[in-house]
Order: structure tokens, then sequence, then C-alpha cells
């Protein structure tokens, strides 16, 4: 009968994927680089075909390799299910998790599966709101974590920085309009407030035809042609095409990423868990290409 796989190099294998690099893989399942390139090749030779090419310096799968994959997060997802569902001592309870809704879209459906994996007792309840708002609910403990941008108020512990982009649709000329059409964030917002800035920074003439709290109205229209906008590189969209000084449109500063926690729950099991689950996605979530 043919050897079963070994559920520790899967468990690498997917880290890797997901990681995009042995260096980091070895960080996320504690072991050295030479030890995941050892796991690699037995796994290879398990599998008796090669599961990835070399690419530069950066290695990625090869078509046996992405079909490996789905295979392996199922294998590691089940063991995980099945370890948690014996655990007396796995966390219990919920929590209340609070995003903008542009971050929503990019970030919660990595987050979410892989805390839900963990601690499948745990119910997570979501709010949508802007940052500012968040960080006030957050304040008063109406919300027990979220996710922000860094807007100078409260406590948020930055884990990711990105830069800031002008964006258009990719089938339309929006950007050479002698008055710029924008489609931005209702104010308060800061990101708004660092458009508006910049192109008055370099006299660009400007007119908000657009705005919304909600990203997808505001991607919307930019899809549509009707204007530009800007957003973090993380939150790029297919169909969208990045502007920068070749039309006239200043450089923007980076934006900051991060988590709040609320006051009285800041240090609880369920917060930290939630915490560090973010924080790792973040940290690892690979950058959309815009589709020219």
């Amino acid at each position: 009968m043919a050897a079963s796989l070994d559920l520790d190099q899967l468990r690498t294998f997917v880290a890797i994927a997901e990681t995009g690099s042995f260096t980091r893989a070895g960080d996320v399942v504690f072991k050295t680089q030479s030890a995941v390139s050892m796991q690699m090749r037995r796994l290879e030779e398990r599998i008796g075909k090669p599961i990835f090419a070399r690419d530069g310096r950066a290695s990625r799968l090869t078509e046996e390799g992405e079909r490996l994959l789905g295979y392996a997060r199922r294998m590691v997802r089940l063991a995980d299910e099945t370890v948690a569902a014996f655990d007396d001592t796995e966390l219990t309870g919920s929590i209340r998790l609070g995003t903008p809704d542009d971050y929503a879209d990019r970030f919660l459906p990595e987050v979410l599966a892989r805390f839900s994996r963990s601690n499948p007792r745990v119910e997570v309840s979501v709010t949508c709101e802007p940052s500012n708002e968040l960080i006030r609910q957050a304040g008063m403990g109406e919300v027990d974590l979220a996710i922000v941008t860094n807007c100078g108020a409260g406590q948020v512990e930055v884990v990711r920085r990105e830069p800031l982009l002008w964006v258009a649709s990719a089938q339309h000329e929006v950007a050479d309009q002698e008055i710029l059409p924008l489609a931005l964030s209702k104010p308060p917002c800061m990101w708004r407030d660092e458009a508006i800035s910049a192109l008055t920074g370099v006299g660009r003439r400007y007119r908000v035809l657009y705005q919304s709290v909600n990203a997808t109205a505001i991607s919307a229209a930019v899809l549509a042609g009707l204007a530009v906008s800007i957003v973090a590189e993380s939150a790029l969209r297919r169909g969208m095409r990045v502007l920068g000084e070749a039309e006239g449109l200043p450089r923007l500063p980076n934006c900051e990423i991060g988590i709040i926690r609320a006051p009285r729950r800041a240090e609880t099991p369920i917060v930290t868990a939630l915490a560090e689950h973010i924080v790792s996605s973040l940290d690892n979530i690979s950058v959309p290409a815009a589709a020219e």
C-alpha cells in the first residue's frame, strides 16, 4: 500500500504558498529554511512530481504544485478542525470586529477563514464603518477590535504600510480632463484630505463629482470611467489603472493600516487570538495587480 502523505510537510507547503517564500514560511511553521527545503524535497519525492519551479530568485508552484495545494489546504484544515473538536480548552464566546468596507472586501475572507478554523466555537460579528468612527467605537467599547487606517487618533497598532495610489478605469481616459473629476469618501476622511491637499499643492484643478462612505460605490464610479479616486495598494481591483506623474498627478504618501482594541477587552484571549490572525494575514497578504 502506498505511504500516506506527511501532514507536517503539507502544512509547510501551504505556508510557502501563502507567504510566497521558504524563509517566511519557516517563520510561520517554526522551522529553519534548510528544514523547510528538506521537507519540500521529501514531499516532491513522495508525490513523484516537481511542485516548485525556479523563477529568478523566487520559487513558484508548478501546475502539479497548484493541484496539490487544494488538497493540502483541505487536509490541514480537517486536521485542525479534528483537534479543535476534542480540545476542551479551546476558546468560546463572541467578539465584535470592526472594519471599513474596503478593508472588509480585501482582508476579511482570509482573516475570518483562518480564525474560524482555529476557533470554531467563537462567534464573530462584523461592523463596517469608516476608520474614524471605528476608533471612536473601540474607545467606547462598542467594538472589541477593529482594522483601521491610522488617522493619528487612538492607540492604533500599525501592522502594514503601503502606498496610496491614484486610480482610474483601464478602459477610459478621464485623467486628461482640464478639471479632474474625483470620486472620494465623504468627510471626515484622511485619504480625501490627502488627495485634495496633493492636487492643491501642484495647482491641479478638480471637482468632487461622487462621494460616499461606501468603497464599492466609489469603485463603481471609477470603473465606469466617471472619475479618478485614490486607493491603498492592496485595494486595487481588476479593471483599474494606476495613474501618476505622467498624467500630471502628484505622488501620494503611504497609508498605515493597523488594529485598535477596546481598552476593557484588549488582553482577553479571544481579542488576542483574533488580533494575531489579523496581523499575520495583513503581513503576508499579496498585492493584486490592476488590469491594464
